[in-house]
């Protein structure tokens, strides 16, 4: 057994656990919180809607960029000095945000906010990792889980309120109180493991480091820009793909060949952490696609206000807080791999249900499947991460959390970006089929449009007709949408049977 399995912290873990929860909690919630306030920033800062979601874009880039790389920055300066600086850099960017008076001081101020939030994330995970025993990291990570999953559920809620209340500028303003607090609660509670503080990294990998960067943030300009700009028929987004696989490739080859790399890339080798990150980054793609997907639906097609879009979401966390309670006790008794199966099957049939929606729906038919979805996440989201790191030493953890929280992002950026051009391009081939019987052969439509014109005039019983084939082209979209959602949850579902077995026997060895 090494020095670093033997050591325990000085704090009950639990606090130490409240002490990086509230940095992380806070820094999820800020990378939704600021959807549904986009129009209002847009028009106080005289900035059209394409420019302002910029502010969204701009945090995920820098915040993407810092992920991978904050393992070794813990090394470099001492993780527990660095965890307060990244929140206090947070903290301070934020009241930059709600006092920034143009958008591009606005936008400067999320990029360094994205850049203090981006190592917040990992190193909680690797605090709790290493602070728990091996049989309580399930309760652990279910503490830590219920941020991740709650937070950007409640975000839009949060926001809508919050903007049509206050001001979009106390969206920012709220993280500093909880800013100062987590700052001190983590210089009291938090210390530096021995192995953290025996090791310094050498020099840093500046050409590692760029061509991460470079990748990274190519990447996910092509996400969040690509159905914008119509995808390979635009130069820029062309030219950004190929920037992106050139430098994510040579950012491989170069962490693989380094002495030195700045991210340890090796980690993937443990089979459990390389079938865990590639099912992290699913769960990202379905969480935050059906995230994405609701709202807009809600809104678009139903008419429903910010606020009561982000609401009709919201029975997620309540399911999440419900389940994370659970799986945080069976975790430890029942075989992880199995607990992760029941959770994608509930995600998918749940998701599934979804599909069975119309343009006469109540708020109830779509709370349900979201409390489910909720519930379900919670039985993946806890032993998956337990299962990915549990066959991985202490001294390998940090440097595995930046991955693995960065492809849960990468995942998640897909995922919207995915959905919102599937909806686009399938509303317009639905609308192709239908528009087919709109005909004078189609006694149907001839019978409508007869009844309509004892109404209206003939131009405006066509355009009656056509605006309602638009929405139920749309309407079928957003079903074929949640389908291949549902599809996707269930083809992960056997993929859990790829671990390795990982049973806590009560000490932290029995991990290794």
């Amino acid at each position: 057994m090494s020095n670093a399995d033997e050591w325990k912290p000085s704090f009950n873990p639990w606090l130490i656990a409240t002490s990086v929860m509230l940095a992380t909690f806070m820094e999820v919630l800020d990378t939704s919180v600021a959807n549904v306030a986009l129009p209002h920033i847009a028009g106080n800062l005289s900035a059209t809607p394409e420019e302002s979601t910029w502010v969204l874009t701009s945090y995920l880039i820098s915040n993407a960029i810092i992920l991978p790389a904050t393992n070794w920055l813990g090394y470099f300066f001492g993780r527990k000095r660095f965890l307060i600086v990244c929140i206090g850099i947070f903290t301070l960017s934020s009241a930059l945000c709600g006092a920034a008076t143009s958008l591009g001081l606005l936008l400067f101020a999320r990029v360094l906010q994205g850049a203090g939030g981006g190592a917040l994330q990992p190193i909680a995970q690797a605090v709790l990792l290493e602070s728990f025993p091996a049989e309580k990291r399930g309760s652990a990570m279910a503490a830590y889980g219920m941020g991740i999953v709650v937070a950007p559920i409640i975000g839009p809620t949060l926001g809508g309120w919050i903007t049509d209340n206050y001001s979009w500028r106390w969206i920012f303003y709220i993280n500093i109180p909880i800013g100062i607090l987590a700052v001190l609660m983590a210089n009291m509670f938090i210390e530096d493991p021995p192995y953290i503080k025996s090791q310094r990294p050498g020099r840093i990998d500046f050409i590692g480091f760029g061509l991460m960067a470079v990748g990274l943030a190519t990447l996910q300009l092509v996400f969040d820009k690509g159905q914008e700009e119509d995808w390979f028929s635009s130069t820029f987004i062309t030219r950004s793909v190929m920037i992106a696989v050139i430098a994510l490739v040579a950012f491989v080859i170069w962490e693989l060949r380094t002495k030195e790399p700045i991210v340890n890339l090796r980690v993937l080798a443990n089979r459990n952490f390389a079938v865990g990150t590639a099912l992290i980054a699913s769960v990202g793609i379905v969480l935050y696609g059906t995230t994405a997907l609701l709202p807009l639906f809600l809104q678009t097609l139903l008419g429903y206000p910010a606020l009561q879009s982000g609401l009709a979401v919201s029975p997620r966390g309540i399911g999440a807080v419900v389940s994370m309670i659970l799986v945080g006790r069976l975790v430890g008794k029942v075989d992880g791999r199995y607990l992760i199966m029941f959770g994608f099957c509930i995600v998918g049939v749940s998701t599934y249900v979804l599909s069975d929606i119309n343009l006469q729906i109540s708020i109830g038919s779509i709370a349900w499947p979201q409390v489910w979805s909720g519930f379900a996440l919670g039985f993946v989201f806890v032993p998956l991460t337990v299962m990915a790191t549990g066959t991985l030493s202490n001294e390998q953890i940090g440097n595995a959390t930046g991955i693995y929280n960065l492809m849960r992002n990468v995942g998640g950026s897909f995922g919207i970006a995915a959905v919102t051009t599937l909806l686009a391009r399938g509303a317009q081939a639905h609308q192709a089929a239908m528009v087919s019987h709109l005909t004078p052969y189609d006694p149907v439509f001839q019978q409508r449009l007869g009844e309509m014109m004892t109404r209206m005039s003939a131009p405006q019983a066509y355009s009656a007709i056509y605006q309602v084939l638009v929405r139920q082209a749309t309407l079928l979209a957003y079903i074929d949408n949640f389908r291949l959602l549902a599809f996707m949850c269930l083809l992960c579902t056997p993929a859990a049977l790829l671990f390795k077995k990982v049973r806590a026997r009560g000490a932290p060895s029995a991990m290794h």
